[in-house]
């Protein structure tokens, strides 16, 4: 099969577009302001439509450079183009953290994926699939705090992690809320250890993902793109899942 064979054979299949929009609005980490845009010409006065926006670099769906928690690791220009197109394992933990919000997806969770499904391959993404993004749309239900204002969110183990970079060396993981550790595992460990262990290996990650309910647990591909800028911690993206049959 040459290339375009393969392009047309690949567009016949189902594509889901596993990124949030980009707005004032959505839900962000804390010491971050909300993008800002600006018009800069328009058609009707200038002869051409441009605006000018304003937002930091992990916001939306976004990717995670080694940099952005590992001194001496990799620049968002640094990975390699290969390393975007991958395939991609999704654990689907929807039901367990619509009744735990606290809930850490464990070793086990992957053992019981792979008992069914068969060992994660080498070069990979695995995807966690919490069901969060279906809160995006209202901030105080993202955030999910309680009444003494306390976030209560799912996120990986350390364990987990480490099961998937040193057993499995995976390339990349995602998730669908704003960070890697689950809001207890924050506070019990003073710090998000999850995610400064997976980004010091050198592997980066997808943050704020949505739409994983809707891609099977095997036999997909993820697509991720962002602009080509220089020593950038990491940036948003448009991540797709190509489906199978």
């Amino acid at each position: 099969m040459n290339t375009l064979d393969a392009m047309n054979y690949l567009k016949k299949k189902k594509w889901i577009d596993l990124s949030h929009e980009i707005h004032e609005s959505i839900p962000r980490f804390g010491a971050f302001n909300g993008s800002q845009e600006k018009t800069l010409f328009t058609i009707k006065k200038d002869g051409f439509f441009a605006k000018e926006y304003t937002l930091p670099t992990q916001y939306s769906t976004h990717i995670d450079a080694p940099i952005h928690f590992a001194e001496g690791k990799r620049y968002l220009h640094e990975i390699k183009l290969k390393e975007l197109v991958l395939p991609l394992y999704v654990i689907h933990k929807e039901d367990v953290v619509q009744n735990d919000h606290d809930y850490c997806l464990t070793v086990q969770d992957i053992l019981d994926f792979e008992a069914e499904f068969g060992s994660i391959p080498e070069d990979s993404f695995v995807a966690f699939a919490s069901g969060w993004s279906s809160r995006w749309k209202s901030t105080e239900a993202y955030y999910n705090c309680d009444k003494e204002g306390t976030a209560h969110t799912p996120g990986w183990s350390l364990a987990a992690l480490k099961y998937l970079s040193e057993i499995r060396n995976v390339a990349a993981i995602g998730h669908e809320t704003l960070d890697t550790d689950s809001a207890a595992d924050f506070r019990k460990n003073q710090g998000l250890l999850g995610e400064y262990y997976w980004l010091k290996q050198n592997k980066y990650q997808v943050e704020v993902m949505r739409n994983l309910n809707q891609v099977p647990a095997v036999g997909s591909v993820i697509v991720t793109s962002f602009p080509n800028l220089l020593n950038a911690p990491g940036f948003p993206v448009r991540s797709i899942a190509l489906l199978p049959d």
